[in-house]
Order: structure tokens, then sequence, then C-alpha cells
């Protein structure tokens, strides 16, 4: 098992790894968010990336999703925890709340989503997005942290970076029956599934995004003030989840590190070669 450890807003190192070291991989979709910190936790590989970079300089928008999933995938991640801020449209999870989410509705626009296409046309099913045995882990590493954490939620993905309008707010809460809204779990969720990558988010709430009558619109002086303590607490829970997974890992009895074992359609002699060349470290044990 090696852990790969996405962090979102606030969360830009990973404390406690041994023999940490930041390492720099190329990926042939582009350059990822930064460089790889890599170590041990409690006898397991950890393999950290900053999903906006040290200093925060890319956006929702302006990620390479796909270079940060492929260069996980080469430096031998088997389960990624994604963690990232949110908005709640759940009066019951309040602002300082953890869920982990198990659904989500794609509403980004301007991304890559996918490492095939013309060339080599694969489809996997995203279904159920999230690896239930990596949330289990990250539910109950939160628990003994002491943090309220919800088990179970839907993520609204925005395309970002602007916040929601309150039209959209009400329309994500009361007619779609959203929980939480954020900008960066597709489509790297997504990625991660054709990459045959279990995957678990750690939705980390920040504020009631615009529907609250109490809260009014979203507050970024609060939202900053609450990330802090967030991210604290998303560290603790990081460096405990090592104790609560197997180093042996077990096969994913959901199939998510086999999901591309049917999924590509296009005849072998019909492959583009420069395609399948990108392509080695994400599907590689399939076009072998």
């Amino acid at each position: 098992m090696v852990i790969g450890i996405i962090g979102g807003s606030g969360i830009y190192e990973v404390e406690g790894l041994e023999n940490p070291q930041w390492i720099s991989i190329d990926s042939p979709f582009g350059a990822p968010s930064d460089s790889l910190l890599i170590g041990h936790l409690n006898g397991i590989k950890m393999v950290f990336l900053p999903r906006h970079g040290r200093g925060h300089t890319q956006s929702p928008s302006t990620i390479n999703y796909r270079a940060n999933i492929d260069i996980l995938k080469r430096a031998g991640v088997t389960d990624i925890v994604s963690i990232s801020a949110c908005g709640s449209f759940r009066e019951e999870m309040a602002p300082g709340d953890f869920i982990i989410i198990d659904q989500f509705i794609d509403r980004t626009f301007a991304r890559e989503k996918s490492f095939f296409g013309p060339g080599c046309v694969a489809h996997v099913s995203v279904a159920h997005p999230t690896c239930t045995r990596l949330g289990q882990a990250c539910f109950d590493a939160a628990k003994e942290q002491g943090v309220n954490v919800h088990m179970g939620g839907t993520y609204l993905a925005m395309e970002g970076p602007q916040f929601s309008t309150l039209a959209e707010s009400q329309l994500y809460r009361e007619i779609w029956g959203c929980d939480v809204i954020g900008m960066t779990n597709m489509p790297e969720a997504k990625l991660a599934r054709e990459a045959e990558i279990c995957y678990a988010s750690v939705a980390m709430i920040t504020d009631y995004d615009s529907w609250h009558p109490d809260h009014g619109e979203v507050d970024v002086t609060n939202i900053i003030k609450t990330l802090m303590g967030n991210a604290n607490n998303a560290k603790k829970l990081i460096t405990h989840l090592p104790k609560l997974l197997n180093k042996n890992r077990p096969i994913c009895t959901q199939g998510c590190d086999r999901a591309l074992e049917f999924a590509i359609l296009t005849r072998p002699d019909a492959r583009d070669p420069k395609i399948i060349a990108k392509l080695d470290a994400i599907a590689g044990r399939v076009l072998e």
C-alpha cells in the first residue's frame, strides 16, 4: 500500500514524515501542481501533493488534474485521500465539521476530464465514485481525533472561482438535494477511477454557502479563520490514517483497482501509439 494525500486549501505539507523528500516527477499530460513530498508514517509509504501548489498558485480551474493523478500513479500510489474545503447546504453540517463524501454532481466545464479520447477510447463506471474501505478509515481517523464528522453526502462540484449566487445555492440545496459544494473534487475522482486508484474524499466545511438566512453570503474572512482550524484537524487525520490501514493492502472489493478491466473499446490495431505511450502508467496493466 502507498497512500497518496492530495491537500487542498490550507494544507501544503504533511508533518511527521520519516525521511521526507520533495521529488519532481514528469507527466506526459503536462505540469502537475507541484513536486511530491514522499516519506513514511508508521511503516507505510506516504506521497503528498499540494493540489493548489505550495503558495497556492493554482485556481480550481487551472489545476492540471490529469497530471496530478498521473504522477501519483507513477509514484506507486494505490490509495488517494483527497482533502478539500467546502460549503455546507445542511444546518447540521456546520463549519468546522468534516464529511466523508460518497457521491458527486459534476458541474465543472473548463477541465480535461479523462485520460482517454481519440486514439484510445475507454468508459469506466463512476456510479460509486469513492472507495468505501478508504472512506471508513478516514471517518474513523477523524472520529479518533475528536472531529465532528459525517459519513456520506453528495458534493456539488462547481467551476468557480467565484462562489454561488443565492439562486444557485437554493437550487443545489432544495431541488438537487446536495449536501456540500466545492470546486476541486471533479474531475479528480473520475481520473482516479480511470487510473485504478482507490479514492476517498474528506471535505472540510468552512461555511454555509449563501443559502442560510442567518449567515447570508460567503464571508471570506470567516472562511479563512475556519479553514486554519480545519487544516490542523486534517493534518492530525493524515498522521493517524496509517494506523488504521493494512500495509498489505487487500484487493478492493468495489473493484476500484480493476476499473479498466473491460473499459477500453478501441481495438488494439486501431490504437494511436502516441496516446498509448502517454497511458503507460495509467493503463499499462491492461495495455500490456
